[in-house]
C-alpha cells in the first residue's frame, strides 16, 4: 500500500484521511505468471495498482496477437475504453511474471473522487497522462521505422527489458522477432 499512496501523491496531496479512505476503497490481489486481469469481450470493471510484476496489453489481430503495451511496479493498469463507459474490452492484459496488484472497482473509484479531497484532480491528471501517451504511441506506430520504436521500447522501459521475452518485444514495435534480432545486431554494432 506504501507505493500505493506515494504514486497517488505525485498527483495530489493527500491527508491522514484521505490515506484511510484509500486504504478501504483498494484491496490486495495475487496473480499468477500467465493470469489475465482482463479478457477481449469482458467489461473492465477495476483499475489495478501494481505493487511487484509486470503485464502486458495485448489484442488479436486477424488471428495474430499484438503486444501494445507493458505496465510495471508503481504503475496504473486499465483499459479505459473499457473502464470509463462500462463497455466490454478490445484488449486483454495478462500477468508476465507473478504480481502483487492493488485492484479498485468502478463504484469505488467514484467514492475515490468524491471523498479524497483532490480525488477528482487526481482522476483527471492521471487520465491525461494516459491520452498523451497512447496518443504518442499510435503516431509513433504509424510513422517511426521499427528501429526507432526499439529505441524508444528501451528509453520507455529500460528497467524492465531483460524481464520480458523477445517476441513480446518484437510485437509491440510491430515487427517478427527475426528483424528484432537483425535490429538489436545493428545498433549493438554502432556502439
Amino acid at each position: 500500500m506504501e507505493l500505493l499512496l506515494k504514486t497517488i501523491q505525485q498527483y495530489i496531496p493527500l491527508s491522514l484521511e484521505d490515506e484511510a479512505i484509500i486504504s478501504t476503497l483498494f484491496r490486495k490481489q495475487k496473480l499468477r505468471k500467465g493470469e489475465h486481469l482482463l479478457e477481449a469481450g469482458h467489461v473492465c470493471k477495476n483499475i489495478f495498482f501494481i505493487d511487484q510484476g509486470l503485464v502486458r496489453y495485448y489484442a488479436s489481430i486477424d488471428g495474430e496477437e499484438k503486444t501494445v503495451y507493458f505496465n510495471k511496479e508503481g504503475e496504473f493498469v486499465c483499459d479505459y475504453a473499457s473502464f470509463l463507459p462500462q463497455q466490454p474490452s478490445l484488449t486483454n492484459i495478462q500477468a508476465l511474471e507473478a504480481s502483487t496488484i492493488y485492484t479498485i472497482s468502478h463504484a469505488n473509484m467514484e467514492v475515490f473522487y468524491a471523498q479524497v479531497k483532490q480525488g477528482e484532480r487526481f482522476g483527471r491528471l492521471a487520465i491525461g497522462e494516459v491520452y498523451v501517451d497512447a496518443i504518442k504511441q499510435i503516431s509513433s506506430l504509424y510513422n517511426d521505422p521499427p528501429e526507432l520504436r526499439y529505441q524508444t521500447f528501451f528509453e520507455r522501459f529500460p528497467d524492465i527489458a531483460q524481464r520480458i521475452p523477445q517476441y513480446y518485444i518484437a510485437s509491440y514495435v510491430g515487427i517478427k522477432p527475426q528483424s528484432l534480432s537483425r535490429i538489436r545486431k545493428r545498433l549493438a554494432g554502432t556502439n
